[in-house]
């Protein structure tokens, strides 16, 4: 699995820092140690961390390496290389080691080792950043392979398990008033079908004729109602009595309307 570096810097060389990793050689073999002979005791190295430090607490991710003349302004999103170094010891600014560092999240690919060989070494794989004290410096970068995000379980209360339309078996234990549940199949109707008026409100409510239309006296058990003279009039009866020919507005249709002479 490849581990992108997450942090570049320079150190002394009597001044081991934890995590951070020195290069002390270059790829032929020759030390890497910049700054000594310059009226410097120790001089100083190159190094590298893949761990999440004090620096870098969010574990951000290297993305870009750059040397840059001291006459060049910073890029927005670099820095400086971090300096670990003796007190007595320091860098030459004619040339400065920026570094870009973005969240791991965001990266699809990042900075996976940093090398060093002489000016004339070429390096296959290999990206060469530039030089620096004599040294040429190389990077290898690498696509990093995030491992997909797995989808967050759904979450669901008591109360929305209930409410399912296919149980029928619903518990009948709690008292009125409480979360109604879904006990209704999908094919199936409040109402019932043998029944033409269905479920009425004044169903089981007994019938009683209202005092105004009884009449007060009554024979044996036999109550005389105001409804005994009604007559049912059948549909030839209704015909006969509203019988309309409609001879005026046919008459009205049948006009012509007036010419013009």
């Amino acid at each position: 699995m490849i581990t992108p570096l997450t942090g570049l810097g320079w150190t002394s060389s009597n001044v081991p820092v934890a995590s951070w990793i020195p290069i002390t050689t270059t790829v032929e073999g020759a030390p890497a140690n910049f700054g000594k002979g310059f009226a410097q005791k120790y001089g100083y190295y190159l190094c590298f961390t893949s761990s999440i430090t004090t620096s870098n607490p969010a574990g951000d991710v290297l993305y870009d390496v750059m040397i840059l003349s001291e006459k060049s302004l910073l890029p927005s999103g670099y820095s400086y290389a971090k300096e670990f170094l003796d007190p007595k010891t320091s860098i030459s600014k004619k040339k400065r080691l920026c570094v870009k560092l973005i969240p791991m999240g965001a990266a699809e690919t990042a900075v996976c080792d940093i090398i060093l060989s002489s000016k004339s070494k070429v390096v296959p794989n290999y990206m060469r950043i530039g030089e620096m004290s004599g040294f040429a410096l190389w990077c290898k970068k690498e696509h990093i392979h995030k491992p997909k995000p797995l989808p967050k379980p759904r979450s669901f209360s008591l109360d929305m398990n209930q409410l399912s339309l296919e149980n029928v078996d619903a518990p009948s234990e709690k008292p009125f008033g409480s979360k109604r549940q879904a006990t209704i199949k999908r094919h199936e109707t409040i109402y019932d079908a043998s029944n033409a008026c269905g479920i009425s409100a004044i169903d089981g409510v007994p019938f009683t004729l209202h005092p105004k239309f009884e009449n007060s006296v009554t024979h044996g058990t036999t109550a005389l109602s105001v409804f005994k003279n009604f007559h049912i009039k059948s549909l030839a009866d209704i015909e006969e009595e509203y019988d309309y020919s409609f001879v005026v507005e046919r008459t009205a249709a049948a006009r012509l309307p007036p010419s013009i002479s």
